[in-house]
C-alpha cells in the first residue's frame, strides 16, 4: 500500500520561511506528479504547486509564484516545497498529493502551516 509521509510545517512570522517534505513509501514509481494542495478554514482545497517526475515540469498557483519553490527527488519518490516570504494568507493545512500514471491519487495526512502577522 502506498503511503505519503509529510514533514515540515509549523508556526512562523510573516516574512519567514518553512520547508515541507513529502515522500512515498511502499512502491517505487517511474511516472508520477507530486505536490501540495492547501485548505484554509472555511475555504475550498486549492492546488499550490506540483512537479512531474518525467520532465520536471512544475506548476505554481499565482498566489505563491516567486515565493515558493518545489523540487523533486525521483530516487526517493519525494518532493520538497520551500516556502519563503510567507504571508498570513498562506495559513492552511497543506496536503501532499501524488498522482501516479495520471490515474491513481494518493494523499498525505496534512500538516499545519500558520503564519502570524
Amino acid at each position: 500500500e502506498v503511503q505519503l509521509v509529510e514533514s515540515g510545517g509549523g508556526l512562523v512570522q510573516a516574512g519567514g520561511s518553512l520547508r515541507l517534505s513529502c515522500a512515498a513509501s511502499g512502491f517505487v514509481f517511474d511516472d508520477y506528479a507530486i505536490g501540495w494542495f492547501r485548505q484554509a478554514p472555511g475555504k475550498e482545497r486549492e492546488g499550490v504547486s506540483y512537479i512531474s517526475s518525467s520532465d520536471r515540469s512544475t506548476y505554481y498557483a499565482d498566489s505563491v509564484k516567486g515565493r515558493f519553490t518545489i523540487s523533486g527527488d525521483n530516487a526517493k519518490n519525494a518532493a520538497h516545497l520551500q516556502m519563503d516570504s510567507l504571508k498570513p494568507e498562506d495559513t492552511a493545512v497543506y496536503y501532499c498529493r501524488m498522482t501516479v500514471g495520471g490515474i491513481h491519487i494518493y494523499w498525505g495526512q496534512g500538516t499545519q502551516v500558520t503564519v502570524s502577522s
